[in-house]
């Protein structure tokens, strides 16, 4: 039977197996001490000489090495009051060995694992990012986040959320950034595209009744580079019916404001509820539609929370053609419905978008939907688009709502973003398990790479390389 080492510290007196990983070694005259590390933490180890080559475990024990495998069994004894380590949660006790197996040994790492790594080229951690999730910073932020999720997943069960998974090969459609197209084996020609965001199959979710749906979605959005960008990523995508915004922001913020007491009570949120701030007034007042509130911003803990309303729904691109500043199933503000279906004063049409904002971040962003079929077609047509092409992209969801649909709205705070700053980490990265570049390559997995000739052939494609500009 295994024990944890955090178990050590109720087990004084009793005979323990530990099995975990060689953090650090050191060497006292002839007393070798060990720090273990397991999943619940380190635990000191000490291999105390026997007679001379009588003494196997000791024998063994001088083989080791920082991140070899081993068991250990021994009995646990109390440090002597001057040696305890108040740094360590079972720095009080210490496991004096009797046998030693080395499981798997290990090569020298290619750096240090007992530090926080921020010294370390992130290139050589992405590589080796294995290695690097043993280290205790990168460990704590992804239980945290385990954490996290699922009390949010609690949460929303609670208040009556449904948790549905949505499909991850759909239809490419346009609502935003570029798609990550799949192409299908079985229908040469034609393509799946990963999901920018759940947006249509929480519409239709709430259109065939559910009223409260939520999920930890995978999303996906072939951007172009940015640091602190990845081409996936996770958001606690929710939506209801029968709601207006005020009801969407008010959950919301009851949810972050539970969930950060909760794990984080040493984060100080600086206003509740939170203030809103219309998009006229914040770009006004801080050039900006993210604007970082804090009173003081060397306070690591200190969490200025806001919500930025009424936002334009529409904005001209280079090409003098409309786009849709969210997306372009979120509603107008009632006001502004009749402008919309008459497709008259574009520019000042407001939308019920929302964004909520965490120092200086957008941590999320939702909208009420607009749930009238005619109403989604008249920001399409604003766009530009013909009917052939509408019924193409959206005849689906258009459709759908011929049946019955009603009033819907939601939100989507990204986990990423937020739990990097609840954990006060410099970039998404350090708060995901496997993260990719900022220009969306995997040095470990050597991912995006080419594929066989065969499988090109099964799929019907054909890749054309392109002229070396210099020839």
């Amino acid at each position: 039977m295994r024990n944890l080492t955090s178990e050590l510290v109720d087990l004084v007196g009793q005979e323990v197996v530990v099995k975990g990983w060689v953090h650090t070694r050191r060497d006292h005259g002839k007393l070798i001490f060990i720090d273990l590390r397991d999943a619940s933490g380190l635990a000191q180890v000490v291999f105390v000489p026997k007679k001379e080559g009588e003494d196997k475990t000791y024998a063994l024990a001088e083989t080791l090495r920082s991140e070899w495998v081993i068991a250990v069994k021994g009995t646990v004894a109390a440090r002597p009051a001057g040696m305890v380590n108040p740094d360590m949660a079972s720095g009080t006790v210490e496991l004096q060995a009797s046998e030693l197996e080395i499981l798997s040994e290990s090569q020298t790492p290619p750096f240090p694992i007992d530090t926080d790594g921020k010294d370390i080229s992130e290139d050589i951690r992405m590589k080796h990012r294995y290695l690097d999730l043993r280290r205790d910073r990168l460990a704590k932020n992804i239980k945290n986040r385990h954490t996290f999720i699922k009390r949010a997943r609690d949460f929303l069960s609670e208040r009556g959320f449904t948790e549905i998974e949505t499909p991850i090969l759909t239809k490419s459609t346009p609502e935003g950034a570029r798609d990550y197209l799949v192409p299908s084996r079985l229908y040469n020609g034609k393509f799946y595209a990963l999901p920018q965001a759940p947006q249509q199959y929480k519409q239709l979710l709430m259109v065939a009744g559910f009223e409260k749906y939520f999920q930890v979605a995978r999303c996906f959005r072939d951007e172009d580079t940015r640091g602190d960008r990845q081409p996936e990523f996770t958001q606690l995508d929710f939506e209801m019916s029968f709601v207006n915004r005020e009801d969407v922001m008010a959950l919301t913020e009851e949810m972050l404001i539970s969930l950060i007491s909760e794990l984080y009570p040493e984060k100080r949120i600086q206003q509740i509820p939170f203030p809103i701030i219309s998009y006229k007034e914040a770009m006004e007042k801080y050039g900006t539609d993210r604007p970082d509130i804090r009173e003081d911003k060397n306070d690591p803990n200190l969490l200025a929370f806001s919500w930025v309303i009424d936002f334009p729904f529409f904005e001209k691109m280079d090409n003098g053609k409309w786009t849709f500043t969210h997306n372009p199933f979120s509603s107008p503000r009632p006001e502004f419905m009749d402008d919309l279906m008459e497709k008259k004063n574009i520019g000042d049409i407001l939308t019920d978008q929302y964004d909520i904002i965490l120092n200086g971040f957008e941590v999320g962003g939702g909208s009420v939907r607009n749930h009238h079929p005619e109403g989604v077609r008249k920001v399409l047509e604003i766009m530009g688009y013909d009917e052939g092409t509408i019924e193409k992209n959206f005849g689906h969801i258009l459709e759908a709502f011929k049946y019955g649909a009603p009033p819907h709205g939601g939100i989507a705070p990204g986990l990423d973003r937020l739990l990097m700053i609840l954990e006060g980490e410099p970039n998404i990265r350090e708060v995901i398990a496997f993260p990719k570049t900022g220009d969306g390559q995997d040095f470990m997995m050597s991912a995006p790479s080419e594929v066989a000739e065969s499988q090109l052939k099964e799929l019907g494609i054909e890749i054309k390389k392109e002229k070396n500009k210099n020839q």
